[in-house]
């Protein structure tokens, strides 16, 4: 071994050791890439651990590097990857911490692995630094291709219901370190994580843990559906008391059966079925509760019946689903059946998640802009019938065309906007026959309404275009199936410009 070698190795066992708050991180020199929410939180979190921090982006974020300054971090800005290789290069890292997007093959990442530096996601250095005070938090999981910020949002809802001091965070929009530096601390922290942030999961050991369900999507991240699904599967390792799992969804299942957890923790089912011993499931339109129940092979607890969760809007398939796998989630950490109901009972969905926005010359408006991936979109059109499909967007590798041929029944025609334009054009003259078809170009938008707001001006031409398709008693459902970086800032934006086009409609 080298003198550099045996210098490296040194780093990297002293790194390694870093398990705690309270552990010495002072003049450790940590590059993190990315300044998004979660890079800033990164950044903040280790110059208050007395790190030496290089912070490392592309887009300028002129708020976000005021604050850098204010805090003391460094950092350094260049739209190519060369110059920001060379910057890392010469930083010299001992740590380096990937924001989620930064893809696994990224030049950055194969530097920092090739020489044998740490590379760590934002969710591991979480996981190190849980214990800054001592009421230390139990970590309960949440991944799946659809509704994982509902059942992460549920969970929490009905843990709060059961007295317990609890936040979400993690994809859902708070990082991780941001809850875990609340003074006061948690007794739960539920933690939303996408496929980017369990492909750097490292060794975590949640409470409990659950994968909603799975079907293609981030193919052109991951590289392959094998690598999709198994960066999914991390989020049972090491679970302690519950991994709750999809039992219709043999993927899942799957998951469950091959992962390494602590002894003793128990597999828990869901689904719309009867359900078996621990399992969570509907019995005469109720939802019961099969797995936390002494006597489950005989009895089962009540929490709530499909006709309240209609009185609240949550009755759809893929609610329910997402209803009993929250309640599955909070049962494992003690939360009653009775508080578990009321938590339901109360509960409010985020915007654009299948939003109804009410009736517009008798035709019905939904925005479910949330639904961003093909998997998504098939929940939302299978409650419905008489559609026009507000659809596209980037389609992130995956092929639309058996998700279009599986609704294509419910379709009364559609509009097409987004950059993939073409394979969901394809998809749809494939299926539809003389149905009509609209295609939203932004140039032809923006021309037609003279507005010079390219993305505003594609939705006011959607919603328009999807207006005169549609008839009285049909539905316009905004459910892209696709990501809305290409012509919106967020998904959260089209589904705004979505209900300012409508509400326009008069």
């Amino acid at each position: 071994m080298t003198e550099a070698q045996d210098h490296a190795a040194t780093v990297a066992a002293r790194v390694q050791g870093l398990s705690s708050w309270h552990h010495d991180w002072t003049r450790l020199r940590v590059a993190v890439l990315g300044l998004g929410v979660t890079g800033f939180s990164v950044a903040d979190t280790l110059v208050e651990l007395g790190a030496r921090v290089r912070v490392i982006f592309g887009a300028p974020d002129p708020d976000r590097e005021r604050l850098l300054d204010v805090i003391g971090s460094e950092r350094f800005s260049a739209s190519d990857d060369a110059a920001q290789l060379a910057d890392l290069i010469e930083f010299d890292p001992e740590l380096v911490i990937v924001s989620p997007g930064y893809r696994p093959d990224h030049p950055l990442t194969e530097w920092a692995a090739g020489a044998g530096v740490t590379v760590w996601g934002d969710i591991e250095l979480g996981w190190r630094l849980r214990d800054k005070t001592g009421r230390i938090a139990d970590w309960i999981c949440i991944t799946g291709t659809n509704g994982k910020t509902t059942t992460t949002q549920l969970t929490a809802h009905m843990l709060a219901a059961g007295g317990l001091r609890v936040t979400p965070a993690g994809n859902i929009g708070t990082p991780v370190l941001d809850a875990l530096r609340d003074p006061q601390g948690y007794d739960a922290i539920v933690v939303e994580l996408s496929s980017f942030q369990l492909e750097r999961l490292g060794a975590i050991s949640p409470y409990a843990s659950a994968c909603l369900n799975f079907a293609d999507d981030h193919l052109d991240w991951h590289g392959s559906a094998a690598a999709y699904w198994a960066a999914k599967a991390k989020v049972y390792a090491g679970t302690q008391v519950a991994c709750i799992y999809n039992r219709t969804d043999a993927a899942t299942e799957r998951m469950v059966e091959e992962a390494d957890v602590v002894e003793g923790a128990r597999a828990i089912s869901f689904g719309l079925d009867t359900p078996p011993p621990s399992g969570f499931g509907i019995v005469e339109g109720i939802l019961v509760d099969r797995g936390f129940h002494a006597e489950r092979r005989g009895e089962a607890y009540e929490l709530v019946t499909i006709d309240e969760l209609a009185e609240r809007d949550l009755a759809a398939p893929h609610m329910v689903q997402n209803v009993l796998a929250a309640a599955a989630l909070a049962r494992s950490r003690g939360v009653e059946p009775a508080e578990i109901a009321r938590a339901i009972l109360s509960f409010e969905p985020d915007p654009h998640r299948t939003q109804r926005l009410g009736e517009r010359a008798g035709v019905h408006w939904i925005d479910d802009s949330k639904a961003t991936n093909a998997h998504a979109a098939d929940a939302s059109l299978r409650a419905l019938h008489d559609v026009v499909w507000i659809v596209g967007g980037l389609l992130k590798g995956v092929d639309i065309d058996q998700l279009v041929a599986a609704h294509a029944h419910r379709l009364r025609g559609a509009v097409v906007i987004g950059v993939d334009r073409e394979p969901v054009l394809a998809a749809l003259r494939a299926h539809l026959g003389e149905r009509p078809i609209i295609e939203i170009d932004a140039s032809d938008a923006s021309d037609a309404t003279g507005s010079d707001d390219a993305s505003g001006s594609v939705m006011g031409a959607a919603v328009s275009a999807a207006a005169g398709i549609a008839q009285p008693g049909d539905t316009v459902l905004l459910s892209p199936a696709a990501a809305s970086m290409d012509q919106f800032e967020s998904y959260a934006d089209r589904g705004r410009q979505f209900q300012a086009a409508v509400a326009e409609l008069g």
